[in-house]
């Protein structure tokens, strides 16, 4: 019984001394999501663009 006792007490101890350290901590860096966007929105004028263009060079 005196051997636990004993452990028991070497292992409170141990877990007090080592709580903490003089190390910086480590502050991870916060999460930015960005939107996406649609890839068809930057197409599109310059598929009207040339829609029209086409439809100038048929008619003429």
């Amino acid at each position: 019984m005196k051997k636990l006792v004993i452990a028991a007490a070497l292992v409170s101890a141990a877990s007090t001394a080592y709580a903490g350290s003089m190390a910086e901590p480590v502050i991870e860096p916060p999460v930015v999501v960005e939107e996406t966007t649609s890839s068809s929105a930057g197409i599109l004028i310059p598929l009207l663009l040339l829609v029209i263009v086409g439809a100038a060079i048929a008619a003429s």
